[in-house]
């Protein structure tokens, strides 16, 4: 599998793949390679931008730097890849494209700069547009990297459990259980605002995950994670029902949260 990023900034991207767990996957299973878009722009200040036809703040990326880079990506790949550009009018990413990412051979991914990149570029030679969200950032490196991110820890042997990442929110289209770990009880400090006097109160790991009792265990996860899902994210609730991914026992769960 290999990633194409062109950027600007390509010293962002250094960083975020040589440490952490899924400095595994850059090593092993996903090649990222980083083009200076710069290194295509035109002589003698090696420009990559310019004023927008029309009018108005802010600068657009040009096409011809754009193409060269595209071009020579594509020579050194030697095999086809989709364009990929990180825009707010894109799809907004969710764990079904991280999928479809993760399932496939890579892309070459465009990070785009400033007012946005010229659409003829856009409309002859993007193939996916994407987005992190409903807000604007100051460039495509960051969803660049989430996306990486996201792919590279579904690479087998990444992590060290490979059940770790089947039970992570959204990828059974519900938010994650809450987790616990030791010890078994936690004494917390107040809360900021309340009595500085107070004692610390006592908070206890759910009795169910200390029982051993792997059926019972299974279903208050699964529980909590309807509850959680039902009260933040209704809408995956909904999706889940319509796509017939709720059991029987999950739906008159959701019916007693209602009560």
């Amino acid at each position: 599998m290999r990633f194409d990023v062109v950027t600007l900034f390509p010293e962002l991207f250094g960083p975020h793949l040589a440490h952490g767990v899924t400095r595994r996957a850059f090593e092993r299973a996903v090649d990222v390679r980083l083009w200076q878009l710069r290194d295509f722009g035109d002589e003698p200040h090696r420009r990559v931008d310019d004023r927008p036809y029309g009018g108005g703040p802010g600068m657009v990326l040009l096409a011809e730097p754009l193409l060269r880079a595209l071009e020579a990506i594509r020579s050194d790949r030697g095999a086809a890849a989709p364009l990929v550009h990180f825009t707010p009018t894109g799809r907004r990413i969710d764990q079904a494209v991280v999928q479809a990412f993760a399932d496939g051979p890579g892309a070459i991914l465009l990070c785009g700069r400033y007012e946005g990149i010229d659409q003829r570029f856009v409309d002859r030679h993007v193939d996916v547009e994407l987005s992190l969200g409903d807000f604007v950032l100051s460039g495509g490196e960051l969803p660049a990297l989430a996306l990486l991110d996201a792919v590279a820890r579904l690479q087998p042997g990444v992590l060290g459990d490979q059940a770790s990442h089947e039970q992570d929110s959204f990828s059974d289209g519900l938010l994650d259980c809450p987790h616990y770990s030791r010890p078994e009880t936690l004494a917390l400090s107040p809360r900021e605002g309340e009595d500085a006097g107070a004692e610390a109160g006592l908070a206890r790991v759910p009795a169910v995950l200390l029982s051993g009792d792997h059926a019972r265990i299974a279903r208050w996860r699964r529980e909590r994670s309807l509850e959680l899902t039902w009260r933040r994210r209704p809408d995956l609730i909904a999706a889940a029902e319509a796509s017939g991914a709720l059991s029987k026992a999950d739906l008159r769960f959701l019916a007693s949260l209602q009560l």
